[in-house]
């Protein structure tokens, strides 16, 4: 099959728009020739892409498949043109590096620090994404470096351990287990909870071991930051569980407290991780001997 980016841009306009007439036009060309576009690729496909209605125009099965690999590809094309634009003004390289939640907020902004120092030409695109989301897309080569927790399945990937990053509980300051050195999580499931999104990873592993301890959580409130979280802590309206990196730098002065989680989930490691057999970029490269050099092993 060889569909060309102009067939792709149509087929999207054709879905969003649910009218040929209508898609013709936003890719400026005539119905006639938006309809024969249409027909070569169902003819190259061996299969409809469009069911036809009095109504407009719906996506078989093939066209949906079709839709979603051409959203991912004009992303890409878009994305391409601005990687582009940027060398044709001074760029020497870019490299991809996803992270979770704890990583991005806590840990990677001081690690990649000296090597943005070191490589002023070099530009890092840095996203945050669930761990899984990371491992997907080192998979999927939708970046050169991940940086995930080691709860999730790594298979298939190069994965060394990189930084701890276990979990504890913050408390308000007047809580009454407040002076204990160390808690398990069964021993405060009647508390109210104060967490981050629904879908945060951390939070689903939460509500996934309060569950197996037979009693689901009760969640107050869900916000996006560390800081909101433990400034709400401290004012006594529920608990929560954070990395330890984040509960340092936020909790003592929002009149909170962390304390150890002794469960062994709560015991996290991030991963630094690549593609096996992919010879990386030279900048890429670059920066995952800088990382490797920031590990800590306690």
């Amino acid at each position: 099959m060889r569909f060309d980016l102009t067939d792709l841009q149509l087929f999207v306009h054709i879905l969003d728009s649910g009218t040929l007439t209508a898609a013709a036009g936003l890719s400026h060309m005539t119905l006639a020739s938006a309809s024969e576009r249409v027909r070569g690729m169902e003819a190259q496909l061996g299969a409809p892409l469009l069911e036809r209605g009095a109504r407009g125009v719906r996506p078989t099965a093939a066209g949906h498949s079709l839709g979603l690999h051409a959203r991912q590809v004009l992303q890409q094309m878009e994305q391409l043109r601005g990687d582009l634009a940027d060398f044709g003004n001074g760029l020497a390289g870019q490299v991809r590096l996803r992270g979770n939640t704890s990583a991005v907020a806590e840990h990677l902004p001081l690690a990649v620090a000296g090597f943005l120092q070191a490589q002023p030409r070099v530009a890092l695109e840095l996203q945050e994404h669930r761990s899984e989301a990371v491992m997907d897309g080192l998979r999927q080569g939708l970046c050169d470096i991940g940086i995930a927790c080691d709860a999730v399945d790594a298979s298939g990937l190069d994965a060394r351990p990189w930084r701890p990053d276990p979990l504890v509980v913050v408390l308000p300051a007047a809580h009454t287990l407040v002076r204990r050195v160390s808690l398990r999580l069964s021993e405060l499931l009647t508390e109210d909870w104060i967490g981050l999104p629904r879908g945060s990873a951390l939070q689903a592993l939460v509500q996934k071991q309060a569950t197996l301890l037979g009693r689901p959580l009760r969640w107050r409130v869900q916000l996006q930051q560390f800081d909101s979280i433990c400034q709400l802590v401290g004012q006594g309206a529920g608990v929560a569980v954070l990395p330890a990196s984040a509960a340092r730098r936020h909790a003592s002065r929002s009149g909170a407290r962390a304390i150890a989680l002794q469960d062994a989930w709560a015991q996290r490691q991030l991963l630094l991780c690549t593609r096996p057999g992919v010879q990386l970029p030279a900048h890429a490269q670059l920066l995952l001997e800088h990382l490797q050099a920031q590990a800590q092993t306690a």
